[in-house]
Parts: structure tokens; C-alpha cells; sequence
């Protein structure tokens, strides 16, 4: 009833809420993608987006589809692994910031898992720089991070996807316009920690670090504790914790790009960080809205 093809694009475009992203990432052209969204609205009966020129939006049945398409989709994948016989094995070693963990990640990480048992799967759960440094040494095949402010735009086949940055704090905390802004960051190669830094020099603020982990949840604690401030992407604020307003009178800390990177091809994990890198790209737009706020 329902085309795997039609469905793939569906959830790309329902990812990226464009259909000029979709098209880049499927390699497909915009008339194409356009198409087969339109062929799975007159399968359903139902329109699943809402779209003018300036935006596209799932609509109440574009939200109920989605997890249709996904189990639609992870069914017609293992008849297919099943009954061609292909099977998934080797040792994959795999890199995620701990942003990620806190999110439904570890839901795409258990059905990787049951669909290829036979891979070794080592995941390491580490600050996005570090991950980007293990990875250009060899150290890890595929890497879930953000990405670095030096490094060029991702590939559209690559982004999973892109926020914006905000500052939070907790519920009622208030900045004193006449001293430096309290810090709450990574260490350093931290990445939201050098853009933070980044604005409040480019906007010449002043700031003093009152807490520095490398553990998102020491980050949170002193957050939710009131010693200041950090920035996080939007999607994934956690509970407990508030967007600061506008009078705070802090600095755009601009935003940031969520990737999924490959380091040096090895033959012996090669197919099971492509698998892994395809269904995390498909499982994108649970990430964020999995999150914790």
C-alpha cells in the first residue's frame, strides 16, 4: 500500500522540514521529492505537511505517519536482510557527545543492535572535539557530534541536523548587568564552550567560569543550581532548566550543526558504520525531539 521509496522521503523531508534539504540529502531532484510526498498523501487520503513558500510543517496526521513509516520501513529492511542473506560483522567503533545519550539515542543504538548482532558494536561517549580528535587518529570509524566551528559545511548526506544555541539557566535567575557573566562550560576542546566565549568577547562582555565538567550532568547540576549560565541547543534543553530572556542582554551564541562523520575506512567496518550512519540520519528528528525539553 505504502512505497518504501515514498515513505524514505517522507521522513527526509519531514527530518529537515524542507523539501530542497530532502532533495540534496535523497540525491534526488525537488520535483521528485515533491512527488512522492504528494503519491503518500493521495495513498493515505490524509495531507501530512503543510507548506507555503516560506515553510514546511507536519501536520496531525504528518506526526502519526511518521511512526508508521519507520516500522513500515524497519520491516520491509529485515525481510530484506533475511531473505538476501547479507549479514552485518565486524568490530565498529563508534564516538557520541553525551548530548545525545540523554536522548533517544540509545533507542537506535538497541535496534542497530537487534537488526545486525554480529556486529562488535564499542561506543565511546566523550566531548564533540575530543570525538572529532579520536577520530582524525584513527581511533573510531563513525562519530555522532557537533561539529566544529573551523571545519567546513556538512555534506547534506551528512547533517543531521542544525540548532540554534541559546542560553539557559535555572527558573528565575537573574544577571547582574555590571558584572562578568557567570560560565557554566565544558573544558576545553569544548565546542559550545569556545562559541560561548566567541560571543560574549565579540559583544565585550565580561565572564568568569564558575564551574567547568567535562560530564553534561555536572554541567546541568550547576546549572540547575543557579551558578550561572550555559549554552545549549535549543531542542535539547533539558528539564529544570529555562531559556534566559532577552534583558539578560546576552550575546547570540549563533548556532550549530549536528553531524554524523566517518573517519579512515576500514574494510572490516566499513558496512556496519554505513548502516549505522543511515539509520541515525533516519532517526534524526527523534534525537531532538526526544530530547529533554
Amino acid at each position: 500500500m505504502y512505497e518504501p521509496t515514498h515513505l524514505r522521503t517522507f521522513l527526509s523531508v519531514a527530518q529537515t522540514l524542507s523539501f530542497t534539504q530532502a532533495a540534496r540529502r535523497l540525491g534526488l531532484r525537488q520535483s521528485t521529492v515533491s512527488q512522492h510526498v504528494r503519491r503518500l498523501e493521495e495513498a493515505t487520503g490524509r495531507q501530512l505537511f503543510t507548506r507555503d513558500t516560506h515553510s514546511v510543517e507536519l501536520t496531525e496526521d504528518g506526526e502519526a505517519m511518521l511512526g508508521f513509516a519507520r516500522r513500515i520501513l524497519d520491516v520491509h529492511e529485515q525481510a530484506a536482510q533475511f531473505f538476501t542473506g547479507t549479514r552485518l560483522r565486524g568490530r565498529l567503533r563508534f564516538g557520541a557527545s553525551e548530548d545525545f545519550v540523554l536522548t533517544r539515542l540509545p533507542e537506535i543504538l538497541e535496534r542497530f543492535r537487534h537488526e545486525h548482532p554480529e556486529v562488535d558494536l564499542e561506543l565511546t561517549v566523550e566531548l564533540s572535539g575530543t570525538l572529532h580528535e579520536q577520530l582524525a587518529a584513527g581511533r573510531l570509524d563513525l562519530v555522532l557530534a557537533k561539529r566544529r566551528p573551523e571545519d567546513p559545511r556538512p555534506d547534506p548526506h551528512r547533517l543531521v541536523w542544525q540548532d540554534e544555541l541559546v542560553w539557559i539557566g535555572a527558573p528565575g535567575l537573574r544577571l547582574d548587568p555590571h558584572r562578568p557573566v557567570p560560565l557554566i562550560v565544558y573544558p576545553p576542546p569544548g565546542i559550545t564552550r569556545a562559541l560561548a566565549l566567541r560571543a560574549l568577547e565579540r559583544d565585550g562582555r565580561q565572564w568568569r567560569i564558575v564551574c567547568s565538567s567535562g560530564s553534561l550532568n555536572g554541567l546541568l547540576a550547576a546549572a540547575r543550581a543557579g551558578l550561572g549560565v550555559m549554552v545549549h541547543a535549543r531542542g535539547l534543553v533539558p528539564p529544570g532548566l529555562v531559556r534566559m530572556p532577552e534583558r539578560a542582554g546576552l550575546p547570540e551564541p549563533g548556532s550549530v550543526d549536528f553531524v554524523v562523520v566517518h573517519g579512515r575506512r576500514r574494510p572490516s567496518a566499513q558496512g556496519a558504520a554505513d548502516a549505522l550512519a543511515a539509520a541515525i540520519l533516519a532517526g534524526g528528528d527523534r534525537l531532538h525531539r526526544g530530547g529533554q525539553g
